[in-house]
């Protein structure tokens, strides 16, 4: 049975085998299915789709219309903005090469793994198999082909880095000894390796 400690609108479509966590809220039309499990303090919204067995951590954010396709998971806090869609098959048919319509069986699907924090733009693409780093900015309309970094933010089609983020989510300014400082934290950032951001520890 559903475990619904949040709030479902009575137009979802939530399968019986699905976990809603406390303090969340699936809303008008959303589908969620079978064996996913949406964390605390959660929303989906309205005609969204969570596919079957997608895991979700608390905190995230699944705007209207978002197709979060299996087998995808999405780390705590993360955002996915209006129409974004996870996808899930590396070679997609309708049928198979002998012009017999694909089963189940016919293919393996593979998903998008979003790490903690991180932002999906507006009607974006995430081509599976790749994972998001955390704390990354996908730009609205991007088409994600390859796996982004931490920190990372992202545009265009293929997406590719513009610069750097933080978890606040404002671009990040260089610094003149090479760190990066969050003009809203204060906090900053130093490069760990080639294409790689970590946040710095407090003194």
């Amino acid at each position: 049975m559903t475990a619904r400690s949040g709030y479902v609108h009575p137009t979802a479509d939530v399968a019986d085998t699905a976990i809603i966590g406390t303090g969340s809220k699936i809303w008008h039309y959303a589908q969620v299915r079978e064996d996913a499990t949406i964390g605390e303090n959660c929303v989906v919204g309205r005609g969204a789709y969570i596919g079957t067995g997608v895991d979700m951590g608390e905190n995230c954010k699944v705007q209207n219309y978002a197709l979060v396709y299996e087998p995808a998971r999405l780390g705590r806090g993360v955002f996915i903005g209006p129409a974004v869609v996870l996808t899930n098959d590396h070679f997609p048919r309708a049928i198979n090469a002998d012009g017999t319509p694909k089963s189940a069986d016919d293919w393996h699907p593979v998903g998008v793994d979003i790490r903690e924090g991180a932002s999906i733009g507006a009607n974006s693409t995430c081509i599976a198999p790749i994972v998001i780093g955390r704390w990354a900015l996908v730009g609205a309309g991007s088409v994600v082909v390859k796996d982004v970094p931490d920190f990372a933010v992202v545009v265009g089609s293929p997406a590719q880095r513009v610069g750097w983020v933080g978890t606040a989510g404002h671009p990040l300014g260089q610094q003149p000894d090479g760190t990066w400082l969050c003009p809203v934290t204060g906090t900053f950032y130093h490069e760990i390796a080639p294409n790689q951001l970590a946040e710095l520890e407090n003194e």
